[in-house]
């Protein structure tokens, strides 16, 4: 692979060109993390609205009909469905986990089979969020297991 960084002219916008043969998974999710890397997500907490980066969301959460964004030491409420997001963070770190939770792959410290097929995940916050049987299949194609 060959990488190539040029200096644009002073009238010339940022511009970001990709020649590839096959689309891979790889690819996909490199090409969303530079398009999300500008994005924040806006979540409630005590009342005012915050702006939070997506990299600093552990996992996302539906209780109630609410939606719950999960960082290091605070919990924000999302206006977002639990689907809406799943869609906007297909191709990236994000994995459903159960079909209350969706999770940052990369605040995963480590994993431990549970019962029934299930796996628990110890988060790098010291949180544990289990991971439903029906999604360790994809879990696995994920972490390229």
């Amino acid at each position: 692979m060959k990488i190539s960084i040029v200096d644009p002219q002073a009238e010339e916008e940022d511009e970001i060109i990709i020649k590839c043969r096959d689309i891979d998974e790889g690819l996909l999710q490199m090409i969303y993390g530079i398009k999300m890397h500008n994005k924040k997500l806006m979540g409630m907490y005590d009342g005012k609205i915050h702006l939070i980066e997506p990299i600093d969301i552990y996992y996302f959460e539906a209780v109630d009909n609410r939606v719950f964004m999960y960082c290091k030491d605070k919990v924000f409420e999302s206006k977002l469905k639990l689907y809406e997001i799943e869609h906007i963070y297909a191709h990236t770190d994000y994995f459903r986990a159960s079909k209350s939770t969706i999770l940052n792959l990369s605040k995963i410290k480590n994993l431990t089979p549970a019962f029934n097929g299930r796996f628990e995940a110890l988060l790098q916050n010291g949180e544990r969020v289990i991971i439903s049987r029906q999604y360790v299949v994809e879990l696995k194609k994920k972490l390229g297991l």
